[in-house]
């Protein structure tokens, strides 16, 4: 059962189409695998239609600005004209799986369609992956691997993060993160993020990169950009 959603501020600029790039395909996604939020968005959709369309006449400066609209004539014309072949071209075969060292993760719809955009694979710190999401905006878009047994230092952000759960289970501090569930960080949360005996697919958005703030790994400060940007 998801446990963490966006907040309805989320939910509603996402129906408004109000959001970053990244953070429509973050809040898309996590609709896609829930069904609550989906009833709630269905809520917002309806109010948003009410708000626009449900007047009894339409305003009347719409009316005056369309007087000499004739909807029967451009229907005609559109009807007589001739329909133009476009070339074929072959489609890229999509698929609801992503492949990565060996194993499979199940997509869901708003990332299938997205398949396009991901990028090359690289290999961060430890038993980590990144791609990236070219999806547009100023925002970084990644999906993030870690395999079981994996740790990332403890860290904050400079900016916010959103992540979701797209396939597995992670831990910090303060709870377990499973399929679908949405997670929003800003720089008054510190965590330590880490997988136990499952690994993990997240998907993660960050407006900035985020600052190691424990022992060592505070050394990575100056090149944190470089794995999440």
């Amino acid at each position: 059962m998801i446990k963490f959603h966006p907040n309805e501020e989320h939910l509603f600029h996402y129906v408004t189409g109000d959001l970053s790039p990244a953070m429509l395909m973050m809040v898309g996604t996590h609709v896609d695998m829930c069904p609550h939020c989906q009833e709630q968005v269905r809520d917002m959709e309806e109010l948003v239609a009410s708000k626009l369309f449900g007047q009894a006449q339409a305003p009347q400066e719409f009316v005056a600005a369309n007087d000499d609209f004739n909807g029967d004539a451009m229907l005609q014309q559109i009807m007589s004209q001739k329909p133009v072949r476009e070339p074929q071209t072959e489609s890229p075969l999509l698929t609801d799986e992503l492949v990565l060292e060996g194993k499979r993760f199940k997509l869901p719809a708003t990332l299938v369609r997205s398949q396009h955009r991901v990028g090359e694979w690289q290999k961060l710190i430890g038993q980590m992956w990144r791609a990236p999401i070219q999806i547009g905006g100023e925002d970084v878009l990644t999906f993030i691997y870690m395999d079981k047994g994996t740790k990332v230092p403890e860290h904050t952000h400079k900016g916010r993060e959103a992540t979701l759960v797209v396939n597995g289970v992670f831990n910090d501090e303060s709870s377990e993160y499973r399929d679908g569930d949405f997670v929003f960080l800003d720089g008054t949360v510190k965590h330590t993020p880490e997988t136990r005996d499952e690994d993990c697919l997240t998907l993660a958005a960050l407006d900035a990169p985020m600052q190691f703030t424990s022992g060592l790994s505070r050394l990575l400060n100056p090149f944190s950009s470089l794995f999440f940007k």
